[in-house]
């Protein structure tokens, strides 16, 4: 793999103890072109601009695919990828709903590697804080009719990320847009996924709420997700999320998670939730927790939920709350306190 690295590092610019989300970009970037019906060379280059012949058609026809993920400081200096292979398959299944070229996993992995080895310096050492990875492809051929792009590029670029939603959040229950269909691309992560939620959660935050709790498209009485976040719940002391489908993303996170509650003794479950089951359990007090699980959050636990009109507050969260308890569970395994028996850690020595 080809590497260019900078004459002038920007690390010196960021000011890690008020860190942004999405302010700092780290000083190099992984860029590989598919053409010819293959892959070319990947090479990490420094971070500028990329150049676009206006008919490029991921600007006309929505074929673009992301992924988010982050890298952690370990306690002992290290680095540790979290969970690079889940994400790849993540990756690797959106691109080829989009009908997109997927990139070889080593091209993934190495890329990644050599990526985060270079610019290791960039990786926080704050609580919390974390260098977030975003590998992406998008349609590059210029030709403007509607038509299945037969060249792509992909990139990798990182940059330093502090914790999100450190404080319980608001949010609107939403019964009458629509985020995803069954059928459609919801599970996949396209960025036509994104901008069509943009405006539902512009109206919420208008009216006071941080996000959207998505229902689904059909009779809008089923919760699928939490903003762009799998949405989980603390019901009659069981740990309940709507089960992955085509209209819910897969996320790692949400699996990190599930996987610790059992480990820690929580009953999970996977199913679906109704929102005459979320009122009951309001009225009842049975349902004490919820919040959202995703990369950039990892956790954004929610203090109330506006229901047909209606606010209803959680109680008052506590160090020990489910989602605090496996939260800091993920955080030992991820910076190297706790052994990491489920082989999620890649580490960069």
């Amino acid at each position: 793999m080809e590497i260019r690295p900078v004459r002038h590092s920007k690390l010196a610019e960021v000011d890690f103890d008020t860190l942004e989300f999405g302010k700092y970009v780290a000083d190099h970037m992984l860029v590989c072109d598919y053409a010819d019906g293959e892959w070319q060379q990947p090479m990490i280059v420094p971070y500028s601009n990329l150049s676009l012949n206006p008919a490029t058609l991921a600007l006309h026809y929505g074929q673009t695919v992301f992924e988010g993920m982050k890298a952690f400081r370990m306690t002992d200096g290290r680095i540790n990828i979290f969970r690079m292979d889940k994400h790849y398959d993540r990756f690797a299944r959106s691109l080829h709903r989009m009908c997109m070229a997927i990139p070889p996993a080593d091209i993934f992995t190495e890329g990644l590697t050599r990526l985060v080895e270079l610019d290791r310096g960039w990786v926080p050492n704050q609580p919390g804080a974390a260098l977030y990875l975003r590998p992406f492809v998008y349609a590059s051929e210029a030709k403007f009719g509607v038509k299945i792009s037969e060249q792509y590029r992909f990139v990798i670029f990182t940059g330093p990320v502090p914790e999100l939603y450190t404080s319980p959040i608001k949010v609107k229950v939403e019964t009458n847009y629509v985020r995803a269909a069954r059928g459609g691309t919801g599970f996949a992560k396209c960025g036509g996924n994104y901008g069509a939620a943009y405006y539902p959660t512009k109206l919420a935050r208008e009216e006071g709420y941080e996000q959207v709790l998505w229902t689904d498209a059909k009779e809008h009485k089923y919760i699928e997700e939490s903003g762009m976040m799998n949405a989980m719940f603390v019901i009659n002391d069981k740990l309940v999320t709507p089960p992955v489908s085509d209209s819910i993303l897969d996320g790692v996170t949400r699996d990190s998670l599930l996987t610790l509650a059992s480990a820690l003794g929580y009953e999970t479950e996977e199913r679906p939730v109704a929102l005459a089951e979320l009122e009951a359990a309001f009225r009842s007090g049975t349902l004490t927790e919820a919040f959202g699980a995703g990369t950039a959050a990892v956790v954004a636990p929610i203090k109330t939920i506006h229901i047909n009109g209606t606010d209803h507050n959680l109680p008052v969260y506590t160090n020990a709350s489910v989602h605090r308890v496996i939260k800091d569970k993920l955080n030992r395994i991820r910076t190297g306190i706790d052994g990491d028996i489920y082989g999620w850690n890649h580490v960069i020595e």
